[in-house]
């Protein structure tokens, strides 16, 4: 049997929640489809949104299913498997279940592949770290280290030097040599230490980060590691149904207006399944402009469709 809906949103973080919510208000029958894979979930609290400044972000999306629920929006604990467009979208979920909306919003997110250094994916939240602007003042001050893991993290290195002025850029596997002269005036200027050599290990000391190990056997000391893990988009979902990708490189991500849809006519793109660099108060924002956009599309739609063509 098919559900049939006005809207299905596949992803129940920041972005879908608050698209689900401005369409519950709207009074359209809406589904939310969560895997339950959040991107921040390693994180103990989130920062930078305004009057959720420090929640955990368990409890964010827990206060956002409660919020949508009073509007009737339907929440399940499901994968999406497949996908197709016809009159709306039909959706496969792994449990068996089909669904189908008029409208389909993708806010699948991404997900973080962190460098293979030991350590480095066991502390990644805690005092492993990737946004200075997510987690700089709860470790400012201390003693800083950033892993390079392309010549681009030279300007990671930059950033956090807002938050300490102890920063040490440990090459790991990027050469001296692919440093520009610009990296290298921007650094010395900034007062950060560049390190050459492979890191190989983090040393912890009763549940801490106490220092950085080189291949060479030396171990400096630091409280912090921040690094740049290789962002990969969930975006299964919107090749499956054709949306146009642009590729960047950060990943390949749909090519959207400034509402959220795609390229495919009823297909939203919301949060980070849109672009690698969305916040929480972004993704949220983003989720909220796709919902109160595909309300307009489902009324005016309606409105200039003759009542008998209307399914």
């Amino acid at each position: 049997m098919t559900d049939t809906y006005e809207v299905v949103v596949v992803g129940g973080g920041a972005a879908g929640l608050s698209a689900a919510l401005v369409l519950g208000r709207a009074r359209r029958r809406t589904l939310v489809v969560d895997a339950g894979e959040p991107r921040n979930a390693p994180a103990a609290h989130m920062q930078g949104f305004l009057s959720r400044d420090g929640m955990p972000p368990a409890e964010f999306l827990a206060v956002g299913r409660e919020e949508i629920a009073r509007y009737g929006v339907e929440v399940v604990r499901d994968r999406v498997v497949g996908a197709t467009r016809g009159d709306g979208f039909t959706v496969a979920l792994a449990s068996g279940r089909t669904v189908r909306g008029r409208h389909l919003v993708v806010a699948t997110g991404l997900k973080d592949e962190l460098p293979p250094v030991p350590g480095v994916a066991e502390r990644f939240g805690r005092d492993v770290l990737h946004c200075p602007y997510c987690h700089g003042w709860e470790v400012r001050d201390q003693a800083f280290g950033v892993l390079a893991t392309t010549p681009m993290s030279v300007h990671q290195a930059l950033m956090v030097t807002q938050w300490s002025k102890d920063v040490v850029l440990f090459l790991h596997q990027v050469a001296e040599a692919d440093l520009t002269d610009d990296d290298v005036r921007r650094l010395a200027t900034a007062g950060v230490r560049v390190v050459p050599g492979e890191v190989t290990g983090l040393r912890i000391e009763h549940d801490r980060l106490t220092g950085v190990r080189l291949a060479d056997g030396r171990v400096h000391e630091r409280e912090a590691l921040f690094v740049a893990p290789r962002p990969v988009p969930r975006g299964d979902l919107l090749v499956t149904l054709g949306a146009e990708l642009t590729h960047t490189p950060f990943g390949s991500y749909p090519v959207i207006d400034e509402r959220g849809l795609t390229t495919v006519p009823g297909l939203w793109a919301a949060g980070n399944a849109s672009g690698f660099a969305e916040q929480v108060v972004n993704a949220a924002s983003r989720g909220y402009r796709a919902g109160a956009a595909i309300n307009g599309e489902l009324l005016f739609t309606d409105l200039d469709t003759p009542p008998a063509a209307r399914t």
